[in-house]
Formats: structure tokens, sequence, C-alpha cells
């Protein structure tokens, strides 16, 4: 049964019991997906994790979306997300988050954040308006927002970040990536970022090398 959370998600249980809260993974999808499209990766994760599985909040085709592009800049590989959209999605998944630690019984000091493209966009925003929140992201075929790329926030020394991007990734290139792991490296984080031979989509290495980063970050 969910709890009735800001954000419609689905909840995935530890598949082994654990006394007292357990470490969670917040997922957030990419756009024009929903809520089930990253479980397949987030069941790869270790067993004793709590997944969240986020919906993004506006109808998109016959999915969802967390913002829409703001391509004032130039065209789709120069675009931003509306300032407007962003917030409002920023603030409901802080909400989320915070409301599910209670309902789902969920560690406080050991929630990582999982997103892939749009959804890895927003992790990394978030992660970087309260890095204490949280104890380590994967962020995956996404860039990080200008609206967030001058924070310099407390707490975000040292702290685990995967990056993952695809030479053949032709919606957001690997170049845009690349330089989110500058970034985070330039702040302090621990940043393992790599281009795999991929289009825009989780391959087997990838996926193979961000379940052994979270299985030593978690």
């Amino acid at each position: 049964m969910s709890a009735d959370l800001p954000l419609t998600h689905v909840h995935v249980e530890p598949s082994e019991a654990t006394e007292g809260p357990a470490p969670a993974v917040v997922v957030l999808h990419g756009r024009g997906a929903d809520e089930e499209d990253l479980l397949p990766v987030a069941k790869q994760l270790p067993d004793d994790l709590h997944v969240l599985s986020l919906r993004a909040p506006d109808r998109l085709q016959g999915g969802y979306t967390w913002y829409e592009l703001d391509m004032s800049g130039g065209g789709l590989h120069q675009s931003q997300p509306d300032a407007e959209d962003f917030r409002r999605s920023l603030d409901l998944v802080s909400e989320t988050i915070e409301s599910a630690i209670e309902a789902y019984d969920l560690d406080a000091d050991r929630i990582g954040l999982l997103g892939f493209s749009q959804g890895c966009i927003t992790s990394l925003s978030t992660l970087l308006e309260g890095p204490d929140r949280f104890a380590w992201v994967v962020g995956l075929h996404g860039y990080l927002a200008e609206s967030h790329a001058d924070l310099d926030p407390d707490g975000i020394e040292n702290k685990p970040v995967f990056l993952g991007a695809g030479a053949a990734d032709r919606i957001i290139p690997a170049q845009r990536v690349e330089r989110a792991a500058d970034r985070f490296e330039e702040l302090g984080a621990d940043v393992h970022f790599d281009v795999y031979q991929a289009p825009h989509g989780v391959g087997q290495q990838e996926l193979q090398e961000l379940v052994a980063f979270v299985e030593d970050n978690y």
C-alpha cells in the first residue's frame, strides 16, 4: 500500500528485512517516461535499500515530464529547464522525500538519488540545494542546470557523485555531462565520471559500474 505523498510513486520495500529505519534510493525518471521506467535499474541495487520511484508531475504524450524546456539559448543541445516548472518540481521532490522518510521508515542519513536525463538534471540540483540530506547521487545522461551551476553549498565536499554519459547520445551530448562532472570536482565532491559507448540509455557496462558505485557508497 503506497503512502499519500505529494508525488505519485512506486515504493519497493527491501527484500531483506531490516530492524529500524533502512537506507533508500529515490529514483527520478526521464522526460516522457514514468515511475516504472527505471525500476529494472533500481532493482539491481543492494537488497536492503528501499526504492522510492517518483512520477513527474506533468503529462507528456504517454508519460510524464518534470518541466518544459527553455530553448531560448538555442536548440535542444543548449536547452535549459523552464525556471518556473523546474522550481516546482524541485520543491515537490524535496517535499515527497521528507514525507516518505516518516511514511516508509527510511534512514534519513542514508538516502541516495538516482536520476536519468531530466531526472538526472533534477537530482543534481536537488543535491546542491541540500547536500547534507543525501548520501550519494547517480546522475545518468543529464547536465547541471545553469540555475544551479554557481551554487557552492556546505556539505558537498567528498560527496560520492556518479555521472554517466553516452558517446552516441544525441539528446544530451557527453560534453554536457562532462561539464557537470568538472563542476562537482571543483566543489570537492568525490566524482566518478565515464563516457560509455551508448546512446541515450543505460547500457550494460554503465549499469554494472553504477551498481558497484552504490554498493561502495550507500
